[in-house]
């Protein structure tokens, strides 16, 4: 097994949802403005599932620092052209009243062969996610950081949490855009594999059967990627402000840095069966930061904050060397000022109290996700221009 260090680059891609800048409703998003975007930004745009989503990706970046320059640009560009054609966009997972039944397919042959596999499953995939992939070269260290690594996805998952509401109502969860994808076959949290040639020959059984056409339509919370020699980590929900979404990147790139570190002194992080992982990842998705979440060395609950305390103090090293140390540091005020998904109910029950209707109790939510898609860009995008210039 290669002892290498890998590249630990990033590539981060955000999906969005389009809304009618007066009715605040889901609209589809007309061809001139994916042309416009385009023009813009090249194939770091593209259209999603369905016709009101949108999707970006960054470029191959360094560090954390170009990632949040080059997705500030990605989002300016899509509130510019947004805006001149009446729309507005939200980095949010799940909108908070909208109807799936409403919506419409993207007319493209992938999308198209969804629907037909997948059937009334696919039809509700109304949710929006965002994906961290960190290079990692050797195929071999991929592997084995992926057996590692999802002990920490239910953290994540946890800071990230963004789709309460599902067509109008209050769901009781942090994270309901999980409870709709799940529902989609070769989900969930990875199975381990001993090599990566065992997981090459698992894949192609399933290729070989005709069922799918590559590995790109395994849609586990972690995975090798397809396209990219990079481990892609794609649990989380999409986050409204782009520097809470910047702390969970640090902190995926960290954490892989840190398991890599372990293994040149013979070390690894210990694998915890998938029956107790998803216990953790069932409290992230039901409370969020709100509840803790089980210590397996310990052995009860703890609150969220003392456990990510201890992984950002276990990640420090890495984070330094990475030079995304105060990328890392934001995740507390995430646990401080709450997720996004706390944020939602907040304006929810100060609408309602002020006497709204829950109507426009959800549509002030709406607002509020407008607000936040464009908050702290401008620092993020003077980076871009420091970048350039140096």
């Amino acid at each position: 097994m290669s002892y290498r260090q890998p590249s630990f680059t990033l590539g981060v891609e955000e999906e969005y949802l389009l809304v009618d800048s007066e009715s605040l409703d889901l609209a589809a998003a007309p061809e001139s403005l994916m042309r416009e975007c385009a023009s813009e930004l090249g194939d770091q745009v593209s259209p999603e599932f369905l016709q009101c989503q949108i999707e970006v990706g960054t470029g191959v970046c360094r560090t954390v620092a170009e990632a949040g320059a080059d997705l500030a640009r990605l989002r300016t560009v899509i509130a510019e052209v947004a805006g001149r054609h009446g729309l507005a966009p939200l980095a949010v997972s799940c909108h908070p009243f909208a109807d799936w039944h409403k919506q419409h397919f993207t007319d493209k042959p992938r999308y198209r062969a969804l629907e037909r596999d997948l059937g009334g499953v696919a039809r509700r995939m109304l949710i929006c996610g965002m994906h961290v992939h960190v290079g990692i070269d050797d195929d071999e260290t991929r592997i084995d950081l992926m057996a590692q690594f999802p002990y920490f996805l239910p953290h994540l998952l946890a800071l990230s949490t963004s789709s309460p509401y599902w067509k109008g109502d209050d769901t009781g969860l942090n994270a309901y855009r999980l409870t709709v994808f799940d529902n989609m076959p070769r989900t969930g949290l990875p199975p381990r594999f001993s090599s990566w040639s065992e997981y090459e020959r698992s894949v192609q059984v399933i290729i070989d059967s005709g069922l799918i056409e590559d590995s790109s339509k395994i849609w586990w919370d972690l995975r090798p990627s397809a396209r990219f020699p990079t481990l892609e980590a794609r649990i989380c929900d999409v986050s409204p402000r782009l520097d809470d979404a910047l702390a969970i990147v640090a902190l995926t790139q960290s954490i892989m840095h840190m398991l890599w570190r372990l293994r040149l002194s013979n070390q690894r992080w210990r694998i915890y069966d998938r029956f107790l992982v998803g216990e953790n990842r069932w409290r992230a998705q039901r409370y969020g930061i709100s509840k803790g979440m089980i210590d397996f060395a310990r052995g009860e609950v703890v609150v969220f904050a003392e456990l990510l305390e201890e992984i950002i103090e276990m990640v420090r090293e890495d984070a330094e060397a990475l030079g995304c140390w105060a990328e890392v540091q934001a995740a507390r005020r995430i646990v401080e000022n709450g997720t996004s998904a706390d944020r939602q109910r907040t304006v929810h029950e100060t609408a309602t109290a002020g006497g709204a209707s829950t109507k426009e109790a959800n549509k002030e939510v709406v607002r509020s996700l407008v607000a936040e898609f464009t908050e702290g860009l401008e620092k993020h995008t003077k980076s871009v221009e420091n970048l350039a210039s140096s």
